[in-house]
């Protein structure tokens, strides 16, 4: 599906008479419901693990098309997160409503994996360090929250979608089709701590990170250090050097970056026994190798972030 869609979208974009591309996912649970995530599990257990770095090679290559100026603008929107689609678009429409509610979030490392899809490139990005937070804690995101981060560059209400996708076959603005439709969603948490998570996640080191929100007089605060320390170390490690390394690097070369962390981690523990912990036993008790994260070797670390034996994701350096 990734390959097909990512040869789709440059057909797309190499189509004059194509203006606009809506982008949206079957049923109610968004584009993804963790399907690909355990199907490698599967393969991994079944003794197929070799080609695994295929699909996520694949699924790189299709999210470069963020950095390329695709002439036909693509929005895709969802009332749940999209953003390995989101990603490669110009505009990030969602809905809000009291029956479906916007959620975003970077979950990775919960199951012992690390935020993909660009989140090297997008999450240093985000404004008051929300992006950090979102990658070593994986909290969510509301509407609200998804609209002030970036994350969405409109806020819409769900009844008004179909009339918004009739209004886009002859709308040559985009910004003003949208314009009348928008919403004006409620804060989440992370815009109502911005300023905490912004002084918190400023540290220089994961331990830091965790004291200062120790010290906190917040809930909050308290909550996401409990979440972090809940995490693969081993993840959350691996996440907060992706959040260092981001800022100073291309979308291409963030791509190849998480190629490399990629090819690493499937050849590790941590994601497949996450996996198994919240996809198929579901007993949601991971057991974490190692546990703590002072336990974490730094020479070990340092390995996810070099050339795998295979080479690196055939992109070019822009």
């Amino acid at each position: 599906m990734v390959k097909l869609l990512g040869e789709q979208l440059t057909r797309w974009a190499q189509d004059p008479t194509v203006a606009h591309v809506v982008i949206s996912g079957a049923g109610d649970k968004a584009f993804c419901a963790g399907g690909d995530i355990r199907s490698i599990y599967d393969a991994r257990q079944a003794g197929k693990a070799s080609g695994l770095s295929a699909f996520f090679s694949a699924m790189n290559i299709c999210s470069t098309h963020r950095s390329r100026p695709i002439p036909s603008p693509i929005l895709p929107w969802s009332t749940a997160s999209s953003w390995a689609v989101g990603s490669a678009c110009r505009f990030m429409a969602a809905t809000g409503s009291e029956r479906k509610k916007t959620l975003f979030a970077m979950p990775e490392t919960g199951i012992g994996f690390f935020p993909d899809v660009g989140g090297t490139w997008f999450l240093p990005r985000m404004p008051k360090r929300a992006g950090v937070y979102c990658a070593l804690s994986g909290g969510r995101m509301k509407q609200g929250d998804a609209l002030e981060t970036g994350v969405l560059t409109h806020a819409v209400a769900e009844s008004s979608l179909a009339d918004l996708e009739r209004s886009l076959e002859t709308a040559a603005d985009i910004d003003a089709a949208l314009a009348s439709y928008l919403v004006s969603p409620e804060k989440g948490v992370v815009s109502e701590n911005a300023d905490l998570i912004d002084q918190a996640f400023s540290g220089d080191m994961v331990a830091d990170i965790l004291s200062r929100l120790d010290a906190a007089d917040s809930e909050f605060a308290h909550k996401t250090a409990r979440t972090i320390r809940e995490k693969s170390p081993t993840s959350v490690l691996i996440a907060f050097e992706q959040m260092k390394r981001g800022p100073e690097l291309s979308f291409n070369e963030c791509m190849r970056l998480e190629y490399r962390i990629v090819c690493h981690i499937l050849e590790g523990r941590d994601f497949f026994e996450g996996v198994r912990a919240v996809l198929v036993d579901k007993d949601q008790n991971p057991q974490w190798s190692p546990s703590q994260l002072g336990q974490v070797d730094s020479g070990d670390l340092a390995s996810y972030f070099q050339e795998p034996s295979g080479g690196d994701l055939p992109l070019a350096a822009t």
